[in-house]
């Protein structure tokens, strides 16, 4: 068990440095991020305005088209009136005539409408694709201010991450769960010290009871007021710390 603390207070170590270096590079990682979220987001509205603009040109050419058809239905029905036999003849043309102009003017009103949607649409995906171009800018810029600072530490962050890694293999699974869980609650501090009889994370005091069994080292002890594994003086001062 006191091999198993120091192999997780390592990892605490190392998770730690790790947070520090990511401090550096401030908000540049979630700025970045954000961009990259919201030119996507962006790219997909572009293609749903396009579809959209596409649907309603073709509709209003479908409407167009009708209304050709109609006007030579109206042509041939006022011609035919000319040449009737009956009244009954004529009415029936009449009430065609007047389908075919109501048809014509409906088609007109629904082309206009469509023409309309269509460049709403692409108006809307133009602003977007400007919009873009700004943000991609942006991004580029922030992305090379990442890259910069990002190489400086390089080398660093490469050693951490693999003797992370290394440490990794050798926790089970359940105690390397329950790290990420109070890791993540607690802001990246998992694992503390205790420092004059208090706990590290909270500085709340820790009982004496709990300070004879914590020297003994067999076993994971949490802290009472917020939960952190708490480790002994031995545990830190027997593991390595990081440089």
């Amino acid at each position: 068990m006191e091999n198993k603390l120091r192999i997780l207070y390592a990892l605490q170590l190392f998770d730690t440095a790790l947070d520090e270096l990511e401090e550096m590079k401030g908000d540049l990682p979630a700025e970045t991020r954000a961009l990259e979220e919201k030119i996507a987001k962006m790219e997909a509205d572009i293609a749903a305005h396009d579809q959209t603009m596409k649907q309603e040109f073709v509709a209003r050419d479908e409407a167009d088209s009708n209304i050709l058809s109609f006007r030579e239905k109206l042509e041939k029905y006022r011609k035919q009136q000319l040449s009737v036999r009956n009244n009954r003849e004529y009415d029936a043309l009449t009430r065609e005539i007047d389908f075919a102009a109501a048809e014509i003017e409906r088609l007109e009103q629904a082309m206009e409408s469509h023409e309309n949607r269509a460049i709403a649409e692409k108006t809307e995906a133009e602003a977007l694709r400007s919009q873009i171009q700004e943000r991609s800018i942006l991004l580029e810029e922030k992305q090379s201010a990442l890259e910069e600072i990002s190489k400086t530490h390089e080398a660093e962050e490469l050693k951490y991450c693999h003797e992370r890694e290394k440490l990794l293999v050798r926790i089970e699974k359940t105690s390397l769960a329950a790290y990420d869980r109070i890791r993540k609650a607690k802001k990246g501090r998992a694992i503390v010290p205790v420092r004059r009889g208090a706990c590290g994370g909270c500085f709340a005091k820790v009982p004496p009871q709990r300070l004879l069994e914590l020297r003994q080292n067999d076993r994971i002890h949490h802290c009472e007021h917020c939960g952190r594994i708490i480790v002994s003086d031995e545990i830190v001062e027997s593991t390595s710390p990081v440089v």
